[in-house]
Order: C-alpha cells, then structure tokens, then sequence
C-alpha cells in the first residue's frame, strides 16, 4: 500500500472513530509500528490529527460528541485495565464506594477481589452486573433514566439518590481532563457527578492519557474539586503543574 493511501486510510478511522491505537492501525494497514508511527508524526505535522500515547486522536476532539460505548470500550484496554487495578488497590473492606459510569470505571469493578467485602454504590447498570457476582458486596444502583451503550442512569432521581449517600470514596470517569478543569460530555450527568463529589471523603477520577488536554462540553469541576487522579502515562508539564497547584494527587498505574 502506498503511503498515500495509508495516510488516507488513518485519517478517515480517526475521523469515524474520534480515537485509534497504534496496534489497531498496524493491524489495520498490516505494517509495522514503527511505520505508523512515522504515519502518525507526520500527519500530526499537516495538522490532521493530534498523537497521545497508544494512538491519535482527532483534532477535533478537544470538543465534540462522545464515540459510541462500543468503540470506547476497546481502545486503550489495557491502559483501562492497569488503571482499574490500581483504583481498586485503594479500596478497603467495608467501605462505601461510589464507581461511576464509563468504560474505565468497568475496569475497577472488574478489579475488586471476588472476596472483597463493603457497599458498591453505582448510576452504572454494568459496574452493578459486574460487582453483583461477588457475595459479600451490597449493590447500590441509583435508578433514574438509562442512557443506552453505557447504560448510565441519569436525572433528577439519580442526583436525589447520591445527595442522601455519604460514601468512603467516589471513582470518577471523564470526558476530558485540562486546566480549565474535569469535563464530561452529557450535561444530565455532570449535576450526578458533581453530587458524588460533594459527598465522598476521598475522590478520584479515573483519566487514561488520550483524556489529557481535551476538554469536553460540560465542565464538572475545577482541578481542586478531586483529590487524586489515576491515569495510565505521566500528565504533561502544563497539566502536571496545574493539578500541582490546586493540591492534587497524581497516581500513575
């Protein structure tokens, strides 16, 4: 295949796919990764899309809609997985956890020991199917209405339910993670968020590297609305130094 025509080819899945490993696009186009990341260099330079660690993202994802669940659930699933694991380290029996909607928050219920002991508090009807196999977990689910692919619960009900819990420690998902602070893409779940926020003694938020400078519609914080973020890769020196001065924490899985 001519370079051309790879170059054609990688712009127009970022294009329909907003997000695209490195291993995808070999696969893909059945070249090496060294070739695509001259691809990617290269493509970054003309301007047609911007390369995060494991792949490339559209340039304009900074704003825009959320891909469909199904093409999040696998990109970056190992980054996901190593993140989930390490948020799950942090939770302690018979804790009360809040583990918010999104694919890396799947990650840290899939996590929990399958003896592991508390109350999982969760808008999310997947984070409740998952942790419901393990017998010493009470199961909290919000209810309100379901958003497909995801199925996230959100509305008035849902905040109503997480104002009246008072949880250990909340797992927040992301949409986007920059200076201007934590965004998310579905307006009716940032007011869900923020109530996990104000009534969770410690708060994380989940955030693979592809989230680092993006910046979804719906801002749900400043950096000192959370404490601690666990991410795959080391933030970059302008997010380093911005979570830095609003006192956050900065776990890397």
């Amino acid at each position: 295949m001519l370079a051309a025509e790879r170059h054609r080819r990688i712009v127009a899945e970022i294009s329909r796919l907003k997000f695209i490993t490195t291993d995808d696009l070999t696969s893909l186009l059945s070249v090496s990764h060294e070739t695509i990341r001259r691809d990617l260099a290269l493509l970054e330079r003309r301007g047609e899309l911007a390369r995060v660690h494991g792949g490339a993202t559209s340039v304009r994802a900074p704003v825009g809609e959320e891909a469909s669940f199904n093409e999040r659930r696998g990109a970056l699933l190992a980054e996901k997985q190593a993140i989930g694991q390490a948020a799950a380290a942090l939770i302690e029996p018979n804790q009360t956890v809040v583990i918010d909607v999104g694919t890396t928050a799947l990650e840290v219920a899939r996590a929990l020991p399958a003896d592991h002991v508390g109350v999982i508090a969760t808008p999310s009807l997947l984070v409740a199917a998952e942790v419901s196999s393990r017998p010493h977990v009470e199961v909290l689910v919000s209810g309100g209405r379901l958003r497909a692919g995801d199925l996230a619960c959100s509305n008035a009900q849902t905040v109503e339910f997480f104002d009246n819990l008072r949880a250990d420690a909340v797992f927040l998902g992301s949409g986007g993670i920059a200076s201007y602070g934590l965004t998310d893409f579905h307006l009716d779940e940032v007011a869900t968020k923020r109530t996990m926020l104000a009534n969770a003694s410690h708060r994380y938020v989940l955030a693979d590297s592809s989230k680092f400078g993006r910046t979804a519609a719906h801002r749900v914080c400043e950096l000192d609305g959370f404490d601690t973020l666990i991410t795959d890769s080391p933030c970059p020196d302008d997010l380093s130094d911005a979570l830095g001065a609003a006192g956050d924490n900065i776990v890397v899985a």
